[in-house]
C-alpha cells in the first residue's frame, strides 16, 4: 500500500491544492497565476506573428494558437504547449506566457486547447492532444522536430503523449524532447479527491490513462529526452509523482533528466517562463539547441 492510500480524504484533497502549498497565501495564488499568463499572453500575442484560433480536428475545442519567430529559419522547431488547470479551468487564451523567449530563438510555439471537464472527457483529451501532435507534424513538416511542453495536468497529457501509438493518427510525429512540469502521473489518488467531482473518471479510465501505468509500453521508445521537473514549494504528492515517473523512465532507458527549481510554487514555476533568464527557460533552450 503506497502512502496515499494511507491519508484521510482531508488529507489526500490537501495534497492535491497546489494552492494550499504555495508561500504566497497573502494573495489568490490561481488568479494571480490566471492574471499573470493572460498579461504576458497578450504581450507575446502583440509583439510576435501570430496565427490564432487553428482548427487541428472537428471539434469546437480542437484549436491551436500558434507563435512563430520574427526570422524562421526552413526548419525551426516547434514546440506544443500543453495547459494545466486540473482538466477543467484555463485554455490556449492565457496559455501564449511561454513564447516570447522561444521565438526569439527562433523556436515556434502552440498553444493547445482540449475540451475541459464536464464538457469534455479524460481519455477525450488524451485522444485530442494526441491528435493536435499528429496535425502539428503533418501541417509543418519543415519543423526540424516537435517538443511537448506541459504543467499540472497538461504535464500528464504530455506523457500521455509519448505512450502513443502513431498507426491510427496515420503520421509517426518526429518527437525530439518532452518538457513535464509539476505533473500528475498517476490518476488513481485523484479519484478520491474533490476534483473526480468534475471529471467522474472510473478506475478503468485511471489506469488507461496514467503515464505511470503506460510506461511498461514505452520500451523501445527511448530515443525521446525527458525532463521532469517540479517546483520547491509543490506538495510532497506532487513531487513524489514526478519522482516515481522519472524513476519508471529511468529504468526503461530512457533519456531523462530531474530538475528542482528553488523558490518556486506550482504556478510561477511555469509562470516564469515568459523571462529569458529564469532556469527552466535556460534549460529547455539548452536542450532544444542540442538534440
Amino acid at each position: 500500500m503506497g502512502k496515499w492510500q494511507e491519508m484521510t480524504k482531508e488529507e489526500l484533497e490537501t495534497q492535491y491544492s497546489p494552492s494550499k502549498w504555495s508561500p504566497r497565501l497573502v494573495t489568490d495564488v490561481i488568479e494571480a497565476h490566471i492574471q499573470a499568463t493572460s498579461d504576458a499572453t497578450r504581450h507575446t500575442q502583440a509583439a510576435t506573428q501570430t496565427l490564432l484560433n487553428v482548427p487541428y480536428g472537428l471539434r469546437e475545442g480542437e484549436k491551436l494558437d500558434v507563435y512563430l519567430p520574427k526570422e524562421p529559419s526552413q526548419t525551426f522547431p516547434l514546440v506544443l504547449y500543453i495547459h494545466g488547470g486540473y482538466w477543467q479551468l484555463l485554455s490556449k487564451d492565457v496559455s501564449g506566457f511561454a513564447a516570447w523567449p522561444l521565438v526569439t530563438h527562433g523556436v515556434a510555439m502552440a498553444a493547445v486547447d482540449y475540451d475541459l471537464a464536464p464538457k469534455g472527457r479524460l481519455d477525450e483529451m488524451v485522444r485530442q492532444v494526441r491528435r493536435s501532435v499528429a496535425f502539428a507534424a503533418q501541417q509543418y513538416t519543415g519543423s526540424s522536430g516537435l517538443y511537448v511542453l506541459g504543467h499540472s495536468a497538461g504535464a500528464h497529457l504530455a506523457a500521455m503523449v509519448l505512450s502513443t501509438d502513431w498507426t491510427e493518427f496515420g503520421v509517426v510525429p518526429n518527437i525530439k524532447g518532452a518538457f513535464l512540469v509539476s505533473g500528475i502521473y498517476d490518476l488513481e489518488p485523484i479519484m478520491h479527491t474533490y476534483v473526480n467531482n468534475v471529471l467522474h473518471i472510473s478506475w478503468e479510465v485511471a489506469q488507461l490513462n496514467s503515464p505511470l501505468q503506460c510506461a511498461p509500453k514505452l520500451e523501445g521508445r527511448q530515443g525521446c529526452p525527458v525532463l521532469i521537473a517540479v517546483a520547491q514549494h509543490d506538495s510532497p504528492e506532487f513531487r513524489r509523482q514526478s519522482w516515481e515517473y522519472f524513476e519508471v523512465l529511468r529504468k526503461a532507458g530512457w533519456s531523462v533528466s530531474f530538475l528542482d527549481i528553488a523558490d518556486t510554487d506550482h504556478f510561477d514555476v511555469v509562470e516564469k517562463l515568459s523571462q529569458e533568464d529564469y532556469l527552466l527557460t535556460q534549460v529547455i533552450l539548452h536542450m532544444i539547441s542540442r538534440i
